[in-house]
């Protein structure tokens, strides 16, 4: 990631007329929202927010009188018009789900892409994310991972999800509410081997906050008796972990390879350089197709 060298880059005039920002809150800890998205807050024409009420109170905590507009699930179809409408006419609007970042399992994909296909400018200001504190807080790999968002109710569907979670060999993220974690897990255990491992992440950055890892057997011997209560999300291991890092270490070593081959060095000479840097034999490397 490149170092904050350019810190004059940034647009000194915001919010800008016309321009959709998707603002990123809090996910439970007031004081992890920035600067930047306090300010817009502060200062667009007014916040559509997923619940006016749960918004309400952040801009309280923030000293922040925005004008708030209703958008969620039951009523995007119809907001969206005017909302670009008034886009278009020069407002500024602030973007916000009930907590973290909009579009991440809410409407306000519909929004973003309404504005996108309006040539409406959308920008991001971000925040905490759910699924990405999770993932990174469980130690399980990052370097490819799925995520689920939560797990659909219809039978159909439902097994497909969970099929596609139990033989997927990059790790999982899922949303559940605190009523069905414990039969999340007895029902996902049908679809692969007891030692998978899963850490489920409850009430991130909150008071509260609690995590488990261990195996899906393991978890729910310790959850069981345990009445479970706020905002949980779930990280589940790979199918294979080990056969994923191989093949991801392999595909990019014949991809330094070509690259090398390519400004003009031979094989065996590539092959030589590339052994010394990762450690993995030469001939490995050379035979690499």
């Amino acid at each position: 990631m490149k170092s904050l060298e350019n810190l004059s880059s940034l647009r000194e005039q915001e919010p800008e007329s016309s321009v959709l920002y998707v603002v990123g809150t809090p996910i439970g800890n007031a004081k992890d929202i920035s600067e930047r998205s306090i300010n817009l807050l502060s200062k667009v024409s007014f916040i559509a927010c997923e619940d006016t009420r749960r918004t309400k109170k952040l801009l309280n905590i923030l000293s922040i009188k925005s004008k708030l507009v209703s958008f969620n699930e039951y009523n995007s179809k119809f907001k969206i018009d005017y909302i670009l409408k008034e886009l278009k006419e020069g407002s500024s609007i602030a973007l916000v789900s009930d907590a973290g970042m909009p579009s991440i399992s809410d409407p306000g994909t519909y929004l973003i892409e309404s504005a996108r296909k309006n040539n409406i400018e959308v920008i991001c200001s971000p925040g905490p994310c759910a699924a990405l504190t999770a993932l990174v807080s469980s130690g399980l790999p990052t370097n490819y991972f799925l995520f689920i968002g939560f797990i659909p109710k219809k039978n159909i569907e439902r097994v497909r999800c969970f099929n596609m979670i139990a033989n997927n060999d990059y790790t999982s993220i899922v949303y559940e509410s605190p009523k069905r974690v414990k039969s999340f897990l007895e029902e996902f255990n049908n679809y692969c081997d007891n030692s998978r491992i899963i850490h489920i992440s409850k009430e991130l950055t909150k008071k509260y906050e609690q995590h488990w890892r261990g195996s899906i057997n393991k978890i729910r011997e310790t959850i069981k008796n345990i009445e479970l209560k706020g905002e949980f999300t779930i990280v589940i291991e790979g199918k294979d972990t080990k056969v994923t890092d191989d093949k991801l270490a392999e595909k990019e070593l014949k991809q330094d390879l070509d690259e090398l081959i390519k400004l003009g060095l031979k094989r065996n000479v590539a092959a030589s350089y590339l052994s010394k840097k990762s450690g993995i034999g030469k001939n490995l490397i050379y035979n690499l197709r």
